[in-house]
C-alpha cells in the first residue's frame, strides 16, 4: 500500500514550541495550556491577529528545528516499511510566511526531516518520497498523481475534499481527539501513531 502523510501537526507537533515562543516574547502567561490553540485563541482574544500570523512564520522558519515529533512516528514508519508499504510525505504550504522576515518555509521543513526522520543514521525519506505543495488543490493533486491509497492528515477538509481520489483510505490524524467521528463520514479517526499501525493493519 502506498500512504500518504501529511507534515505539520501530524509528523510534527508544534504545540511546546509555540507556547515556548509565546512566553519568550510576553505575549502569553507561562500558565496557559502549552498548545498551539491556545495560544493562537488567547493572542486573537487580545487582538493581536498580526502578532499571531508573524509568529507562525518564526516558529516555521528560524525555531523550525527545535518543533518535536509526535511520539511513535518512526516506529510507524520503520514497521511500515517492514510490512512492505511505500510511504511520502505530501504536504501544502507557502514557501514565505504571509508576514515578518521571509524565510523559506520549505527549506526549513526539508532541514528538519533531514536532522530528526532519521534511524542508524539513514534518512527515512528520500528527497523523491517528499513533497511540498503550495496550495491544497495541488497537494490533492499530487495525492492522485502518486498513488497514493491512504492518506494521514490532521485536516478533515483535506481528507473530505471533492478532489480526494475517491479510493484513498482516509485516516485523520487527531491526537486531542477534538472532531466527532460522525461529522467526518469515510474517515478513521486515530489519536497517536501506534493507532494509525492497527488501523492501517486491519
Amino acid at each position: 500500500m502506498h500512504i500518504g502523510i501529511d507534515f505539520d501537526n501530524t509528523i510534527v507537533s508544534y504545540d511546546e514550541l509555540f507556547h515556548r515562543v509565546a512566553v519568550e516574547q510576553g505575549l502569553v502567561p507561562s500558565r496557559l495550556s502549552a498548545t498551539k490553540l491556545a495560544v493562537r485563541d488567547h493572542l486573537r482574544l487580545n487582538g493581536l491577529e498580526q502578532t499571531w500570523i508573524e509568529m507562525q512564520g518564526h516558529v516555521y522558519g528560524a525555531r523550525m528545528q527545535q518543533a518535536a515529533m509526535y511520539p511513535g512516528f518512526v516506529e510507524f514508519v520503520l514497521w511500515a516499511r517492514s510490512a512492505g508499504h511505500t510511504l511520502s510525505i505530501v504536504s501544502h504550504k507557502t514557501r514565505h510566511p504571509f508576514a515578518g522576515p521571509q524565510y523559506d518555509l520549505h527549506a526549513a521543513a526539508r532541514a528538519w526531516i533531514e536532522a530528526k526522520l532519521q534511524h542508524e543514521n539513514r534518512a527515512l525519506f528520500p528527497d523523491d518520497a517528499i513533497f511540498f505543495e503550495l496550495t491544497k488543490p495541488e497537494k490533492l493533486a499530487r495525492i492522485a498523481t502518486i498513488g497514493c491509497e491512504a492518506f494521514i492528515d490532521d485536516l478533515p477538509e483535506i481528507l473530505l475534499a471533492d478532489d480526494m481520489p475517491p479510493n484513498v483510505r482516509k485516516l485523520l490524524f487527531d491526537p486531542d481527539v477534538a472532531h466527532a467521528a460522525k461529522d467526518h463520514p469515510g474517515v478513521v479517526s486515530v489519536s497517536s501513531w501506534s493507532a494509525i499501525r492497527d488501523a492501517v493493519d486491519e
